[in-house]
This record gives structure tokens, C-alpha cells and sequence, in this order.
């Protein structure tokens, strides 16, 4: 019986992380600007591609588009997302339509964007199935060996409460007031890349809070220190919001870190600090031992891709050509300099 109980589990999983793989890398599927009006207007067709679904072989317009775009804008998202509509279009620039008016096309653009992201395993491209390979492949193995890392690891109390002190970074009450600073800083100072990177972290925020929530819901995995320790799937006795995988800790401070990765391409610093918020909340959630090696690889890749997507889809080119005070000040700011 138990032998029969772990072959339905292993399943369930196997099924669960196809599909999660999936959903991960969903890139080179975005609508063009128009058709993101017509998706975020309630139009069910608006955003599949049936001719290229039916055709693969016929290069579709967005193709023929990206082909002959810029490299700069055709790099700008690791998953080649057509843009779509921009989150501060240019009447919103310089607050000629005031601070509130762009959230308010934020309700549309995450409904297209949970749209693209659920149904992604119909329509990745050929060139980003190695994504599904790499991070469901990556994620597989640690769920595999999971046990075993989370027991061979040490727990002494002072890093238990290290890492739950640690944990606070990778809140929603510590990552929305960073989004906001940013945001209403870009707006008071008239510094639009910093009132974008807000923006697209408001909304980078909000899409990985509905897909952790939800997968969370479906894979109800025990927490390492809840039941034997050994994170069985569809077991866990918390509520299933709340459950181990993925982390909820590692999707939102990576697809934070993405967004602003993204939005500082060319500062390596901006970057370097990012990433490294990112990977000491995750070490954190390891070292307090509420999660999984398993768990905060599904979160941590998970977020870095959907705000690749976001930056890729609501990004505005016209910002890269304006030469801000900031731009001129962090050009300034180095690292390693002459002594």
C-alpha cells in the first residue's frame, strides 16, 4: 500500500513539474501593441497565434519584426518578448498625465499576462524549450535529493533565527515599498526610468503573487520541518496558500531583481546588488529551514523569467534615448576606481 501511495505521488509530481517547466520560460509569445489592447479589453482570442500554431514553418510578422529590429531592443528580453503596450506611454511621461493615470491600465495588463503565462505550454517557441530542460531538469534533481540536503544541512537555533530575521527582505511589506519608493522618487524627481522600474515592479509583484498562490494551492508541499521532513506533495498540514513550493520568498525578490536587472543592463553594479538581495533572501529561507533546495529553484527561476516577460512586453525604447540626471550621476558612480 505505501509502495502504491508513493507511485501515485511521484505522479502527480512528474505531471506537476512538466507543466511548471512550462511555465516558467514562456517567451516569444507576446502580442503585438494591438492585440494587447484587444486581450486586455476581454477579447478570448485576441492573444493565440492559431496560424502560427497550425503553421510553424511560416515565420509570423512579429518574427519577420524581430528579425529586422535593432540588436539592442531584440536582446532587452532573454525570452525575445514582442513588445506590447508600454507602462508609461509618452503622454504619462514627465507627469503630463499624473501620477495615478498609469495604474490604471495595470488591472488589464495582468490579466493579459496571467493569460500568457497559464496557457505558455501551448505556445513556447522552439528556441526556449531549453529553458523547460535546464530549470525543470534542475528543479527535478533537488526535488529528488531534496531530503537528503535538508538533513545533511545544520540547523543551530542562532541560524534558524538568522535566516528568519533575514527573511523579512523577501516580504511583500518590504518589496511593495521598494517598487513604491522608486516610483514616486521617478515621479517627484521627473526621472522616468526610475518611475518605470517602480511600475514594472508593481506589476512584476502582482503576477508572481497570483502564480505562488496558485501553485502553491496545487502542490500543497510539506515544509522541511513539518511532518517527517521528507516534503511530500499534496501532504501538507499548513493551508495550502501556504504551503513549501515554490518559494514564495524567492519568486517575488527574483523577479524584483529581474526587473531591475533588466531596466540597468548597463550597470554592472545594479546588477551585482540586485542578485545579491535575491540569493541572500533565498539563502535565508535555507538556513531557517522553511524550504527546499527544490523549492526556491522553481521560485527563483519562475520570477526571474516573468519579469523578464514584464520588462520585455511594458518597457519604453524611448526611455534608453533620454540622457537623465541620474544616468549622468550613475555614470559617475563605480566601482574599484583609482585609489
Amino acid at each position: 500500500m505505501a509502495s502504491k501511495i508513493r507511485d501515485d505521488e511521484t505522479v502527480k509530481i512528474l505531471a506537476t513539474l512538466f507543466w511548471l517547466s512550462a511555465i516558467a520560460p514562456f517567451g516569444q509569445t507576446a502580442q503585438t501593441p494591438a492585440a494587447d489592447e484587444q486581450a486586455s479589453t476581454g477579447n478570448p482570442l485576441a492573444s493565440l497565434d492559431l496560424t502560427r500554431f497550425a503553421l510553424d514553418q511560416t515565420p509570423s510578422a512579429s518574427d519577420q519584426a524581430q528579425t529586422t529590429a535593432p540588436a539592442e531592443q531584440q536582446n532587452r528580453s532573454v525570452l525575445g518578448v514582442t513588445p506590447g503596450t508600454e507602462a508609461l506611454k509618452e503622454k504619462d511621461l514627465f507627469e503630463k498625465s499624473g501620477y495615478w493615470h498609469p495604474f490604471r491600465r495595470m488591472p488589464k495588463f495582468v490579466l493579459v499576462d496571467q493569460k500568457r503565462i497559464w496557457t505558455s505550454p501551448f505556445h513556447t517557441s522552439r528556441n526556449d524549450v531549453k529553458w523547460w530542460l535546464i530549470f525543470g531538469g534542475a528543479t527535478a534533481a533537488l526535488i529528488a535529493a531534496d531530503q537528503h540536503i535538508a538533513k545533511a544541512m545544520p540547523h543551530p537555533s542562532d541560524l534558524v533565527h538568522l535566516g528568519n530575521d533575514v527573511s523579512y527582505l523577501g516580504t511583500a511589506y518590504t518589496l511593495i515599498p521598494i517598487a513604491g519608493t522608486f516610483y514616486f522618487i521617478g515621479s517627484a524627481t521627473k526621472e522616468e526610468r526610475f518611475r518605470e522600474t517602480g511600475l514594472l515592479s508593481f506589476e512584476t509583484l502582482i503576477d508572481v503573487t497570483v502564480v505562488q498562490l496558485a501553485i502553491k494551492s496545487i502542490t500543497d508541499r510539506e515544509r522541511p520541518t513539518k511532518g517527517s521532513g521528507e516534503g511530500h506533495f499534496f501532504a501538507s498540514t499548513s493551508p495550502r496558500y501556504n504551503s513549501s513550493f515554490p518559494s514564495g520568498h524567492a519568486i517575488e525578490t527574483f523577479a524584483l531583481a529581474s526587473v531591475f536587472a533588466h531596466e540597468y543592463h548597463d550597470k554592472f553594479w545594479v546588477k551585482f546588488l540586485a542578485y545579491l538581495y535575491a540569493g541572500g533572501v533565498v539563502g535565508a529561507r535555507l538556513a531557517a529551514n522553511q524550504h527546499f533546495p527544490g523549492d526556491v529553484m522553481a521560485g527563483g527561476a519562475m520570477g526571474w523569467f516573468i519579469g523578464d516577460y514584464v520588462y520585455g512586453k511594458r518597457h519604453n525604447p524611448e526611455l534608453d534615448e533620454k540622457h537623465s540626471m541620474l544616468k549622468t550621476v550613475l555614470a559617475h558612480v563605480e566601482f574599484g576606481g583609482p585609489a
